[in-house]
């Protein structure tokens, strides 16, 4: 069963084993435009066993990630199969919120395919295949002022030095992904230092998380049994040049069963001046 969660790194859990890829274009010829990129490696016990990729371009109007990725081998009780995500939205400062949503996961034990419509925060369209089963009952409170799982493994960086503080640890992000409803919530754990194979090397905040299932979700499955029984969840955060915004580095899931990491190998951004006008004067 593929997860739904990270994402955070997605956080990031969507984020951790489904996630990330590559971030459509939009044309803003009034605002710059940062095309970011990165990989991640997903390993279970110290074992490689999928990975993440992302791509993307961010304006000051608007912004679009698509996600991929795999996961299998020795996390295959946690998590099994292909995912797919994609999310549109409008940008203002450092808000992201979201307008469009879609989730596909090609997985032989729970296959699924959303499509949603998001206004202001709030779910107003929503088809999901197959349909939702006998999980925790979901009401129409849950699907408002929500982050679908992309959007939210972008946080805002706080304006001092570069952007890594402790204030950026204070949130809690309310998650929908069409199936499952749940709170990520973080909190400061440290400041540290990361270098990544290829891009990014210098400071991060690393905050703990807690996962926080409020609907929808059925406590048989393993991936919600292993996340409810981890001793601790931390992501480290790196700025994305450009952006006012950080992204998930590494997630890292401790449990006494084994630890479960998502290590990005690449982490880069490059921003690209405003399109002048062609319009003349007058």
């Amino acid at each position: 069963m593929m997860p739904r969660p990270l994402a955070h790194p997605g956080v990031i859990l969507s984020a951790g084993l489904a996630l990330l890829a590559p971030f459509f274009l939009f044309d803003d010829r009034a605002s710059a435009q940062t095309n970011f990129h990165a990989d991640y490696v997903i390993s279970f016990a110290r074992i490689t066993v999928g990975d993440v990729a992302v791509n993307g371009d961010i304006s000051g109007a608007a912004y679009a990630i698509s996600a991929s990725g795999r996961i299998g081998g020795a996390a295959r009780l946690l998590a099994n199969g292909e995912a797919h995500l994609t999310t549109r939205g409008t940008t203002a400062g450092t808000r992201l919120t979201p307008t469009n949503f879609v989730f596909k996961i090609n997985s032989p034990d729970d296959p699924l395919d959303v499509k949603m419509v998001i206004e202001n925060g709030n779910v107003t369209e929503v088809t999901t295949s197959p349909p939702s089963g006998d999980g925790v009952p979901m009401s129409d409170a849950d699907r408002r002022g929500i982050l679908d799982p992309l959007s939210a493994l972008l946080l805002p960086a706080v304006d001092a030095g570069d952007g890594l503080t402790k204030e950026v640890c204070q949130h809690t992000l309310p998650i929908f992904d069409g199936r499952h409803r749940y709170d990520l919530q973080l909190s400061f754990k440290r400041f540290d230092k990361i270098t990544v194979s290829k891009g990014y090397a210098g400071p991060v905040v690393v905050c703990s998380v807690s996962y926080r299932p409020i609907a929808g979700h059925q406590e048989s499955i393993p991936l919600v049994k292993y996340l409810a029984e981890s001793r601790e969840i931390e992501v480290a955060f790196a700025p994305v040049a450009g952006t006012g915004l950080l992204a998930p580095v590494r997630l890292v899931i401790a449990n006494l069963l084994a630890n479960l990491m998502i290590q990005a190998k690449r982490f880069d951004a490059t921003t690209q001046a405003p399109t002048p006008s062609n319009s003349s004067p007058n």
